[in-house]
């Protein structure tokens, strides 16, 4: 089953007052791109959460916010309380000693660095083992998303290289037709610039099969069917990496619809193979997005 590197998955957990939420959206990217935004307090988890990310996401450019929301701020706070007095002592001291008013010394106070801090207790282990059964749910939620947008793309691709194949097949009617009219054309040429006790009806028999034989589609028609096959194989499959693979099968196959309008000489079968190209464009623009 094909995943999509486009996902969405949220949830979100209470663990006494605080409210933890995580998001995990990602886009299509060529590799992995994390973005990991942590509350200040559990800035040194980040590896984790990445690797959490590396296991399960694989490609993409994936972004994840954990936040964490209290009635008292984001991370909750403390108050450095010997701080705030060593403070005070020193400002109401100075204010004495200057004979002036202290004016409104507390909100100076609060204004200075570290007085007001994050609370210590905030960051535990019962906070982050909470943490962690969160983000494995949003992770399954982001998964499912991925799959879902998968199994939508896989019907697309399916239908997109069975329209290969049907114009493929819809090339043998005019095939023969094809080599007749060569013959035609090249007979014609040939009697308007040479007379006929000129001509070497032998010489002109093998020049002309020799001609056709580079002309000839089967090799190529056998190698498109098989690589529209392989391409079906694979997306059907459970192996990972998929995206890569089938971008890669997706050039082989335009390889040889390139060599069968470069060799096709009537315009029936141009027009099916312009048919041919379009569809595969429409595969490769949606590959860019299947992990």
């Amino acid at each position: 089953m094909l995943q999509s590197m486009t996902g969405y998955g949220r949830a979100s957990a209470t663990i006494g007052d605080k409210t933890i939420q995580i998001e995990i959206r990602s886009v299509n990217s060529k590799g992995s791109d994390f973005r990991v935004k942590l509350p200040n307090n559990h800035k040194e988890k980040e590896l984790i959460v990445r690797k959490w990310l590396q296991d399960q996401a694989d490609r993409g450019k994936i972004d994840v916010t954990i936040d964490i929301a209290s009635p008292y701020g984001e991370n909750g706070f403390g108050l450095n309380k010997p701080l705030f007095r060593r403070y005070y002592e020193e400002l109401k001291s100075l204010a004495d000693e200057m004979n002036v008013e202290p004016g409104d010394v507390f909100a100076s106070i609060l204004r200075i660095p570290n007085v007001i801090q994050a609370d210590s207790n905030t960051s535990d282990e019962t906070e982050w083992m909470e943490i962690e059964a969160t983000f494995r749910e949003a992770m399954t939620q982001f998964l499912s998303f991925r799959k879902e947008e998968g199994r939508i793309l896989q019907n697309d691709f399916e239908t997109r290289i069975n329209l290969i194949r049907q114009n493929l097949e819809a090339v043998l009617p005019y095939e023969q037709n094809r080599i007749e009219k060569v013959k035609e054309r090249l007979t014609l040429l040939l009697e308007t610039q040479m007379t006929p006790d000129q001509i070497d009806k032998n010489r002109f028999e093998q020049e002309l099969i020799y001609y056709l034989e580079k002309m000839d589609i089967t090799e190529e028609k056998v190698r498109l069917e098989q690589h529209c096959i392989y391409f079906l194989e694979v997306m059907n499959s459970d192996e990972t990496g998929q995206g890569r693979k089938l971008n890669f099968i997706s050039q082989e196959i335009g390889r040889e619809i390139n060599t069968l309008g470069a060799k096709a000489s009537v315009a029936e079968i141009q027009r099916l193979i312009v048919q041919m190209k379009d569809e595969l464009e429409k595969i490769k623009e949606q590959l860019a997005n299947i992990v």
